[in-house]
């Protein structure tokens, strides 16, 4: 499994309280774990594509599919980064990070998921905080992006705490009504001076021609 990535399954991004990876199996069995039980009150959709909508099964599996999906289709020039957020040796949720022509764009696009028992501990904070030091110190993006539902509290907040701009606004059609969500962006100078979280990097130059860098 690990043959065709072995470089980015070495990869490794560390705060305080999380260790962020590429899962193995096992991690995606927790991983869908984690999507089976919900990740949001179901009352609310969230996310523009309205994949927790799915019956709990359908869900679990979805989600392990999405992971094998995006290892299957990555080029140097369009890649999705699907980590898993690792705490006491528990996944607790997954970070998302993508890039398109990144060799010449240096930007990024990021988006991330808890389970339900790890939301309000600050966790959210510092995932956020790992995959920008790894965006921006590590590949040397020059912007990070993010979109969140205008009703998504608890992404915007973490988004105004690293300073992140507004981008403009996109209407999506969610559970067939029109719902509006945000963009934002943040540049490189204002990330460096706004790190909340101490974060460090191990394994990632054998990496970086995934990357589309030298």
């Amino acid at each position: 499994m690990t043959a065709p990535f072995g470089p980015l399954f070495g990869l490794r991004v560390h705060t305080e309280r999380l260790e962020l990876r590429l899962p193995t199996q096992a991690d995606l069995d927790a991983v869908a774990d984690l999507s089976f039980d919900g990740i949001h009150d179901p009352m609310v959709q969230p996310f523009s594509e309205g994949w927790t909508d799915a019956a709990p099964e359908e869900r679990a599996r979805g989600t392990m599919q999405y992971h094998w999906s995006k290892w299957a289709a990555w080029r140097a020039s369009d890649w999705t980064l699907t980590l898993v957020a690792v705490k006491d040796d528990v996944v607790v949720g997954t970070q998302e990070m993508r890039g398109r022509d990144f060799d010449v764009l240096r930007e990024v696009s990021s988006g991330s998921w808890l389970g339900r028992e790890y939301q309000g501990k600050g966790i959210g904070t510092e995932m956020r905080a790992a995959v920008l030091h790894l965006a921006f110190a590590g590949l040397g993006a020059e912007y990070a992006t993010s979109f969140a539902s205008e009703d998504n509290v608890a992404s915007l907040s973490v988004s105004r705490k690293f300073g992140y701009d507004s981008d403009g606004i996109e209407r999506r059609c969610v559970r067939g009504r029109p719902a509006v969500f945000r963009r934002l962006r943040l540049d490189r100078t204002t990330w460096g001076d706004r790190r909340l979280h101490p974060v460090s990097i191990d394994g990632l130059d054998s990496c970086l021609p995934y990357f589309g860098l030298g």
